[in-house]
């Protein structure tokens, strides 16, 4: 199981590369692709998810731009790509069940894969391990982010 810190109730993974103020985090998966998702604090911010979608397979998409949107009941947004790449899967099991990223943000709730284009370059803005943990503490303190409440099954 992954190292892993609460910050107001807020799981942050040790074990993953994160755009703090995105509220997005990236998973290096052996075939040199990368999967991409919301953090537990974007969920919680958010509340409940109605509704993902995110662009098809093949989309193109630079850092910072959009995979594609999140609807909850007092929100609506866009889901910033940490990274640069081709899409090469979408989570199908968001269309039935958004509500994967409230309950496994970090797994089963993960929103697309990608075939990064500028990874090595890419990952120097992202944080990991104590430095996201650190970051994150900051920002939530900040920015005075209530603590994360998890629906029944929460998954780290």
């Amino acid at each position: 199981m992954a190292e892993v810190e609460e910050i107001r109730g807020c799981v942050i993974r040790k074990d993953l590369y994160y755009a703090v103020d995105d509220h997005t985090w990236v998973r290096l998966n052996d075939d040199g692709t990368a999967t991409v998702g919301m953090t537990d604090v974007a969920q919680n911010l958010a509340g409940p998810i109605l509704h993902v979608r995110v662009k098809k397979v093949g989309t193109v998409r630079a850092k910072g731009k959009p995979l594609g949107t999140v609807e909850s009941s007092k929100w609506v947004g866009p889901i910033k790509s940490p990274i640069s790449g081709e899409i090469v899967e979408i989570n199908e099991a968001l269309k039935e069940d958004p509500q994967l990223v409230n309950r496994s943000p970090y797994n089963r709730g993960w929103v697309a894969r990608l075939q990064p284009s500028n990874l090595e370059e890419e990952l120097k803005d992202l944080l990991s391990g104590d430095q996201a943990v650190a970051a994150y503490q900051e920002k939530i303190e900040r920015e005075d982010i209530k603590a994360c409440e998890h629906l029944e099954g929460f998954e780290i």
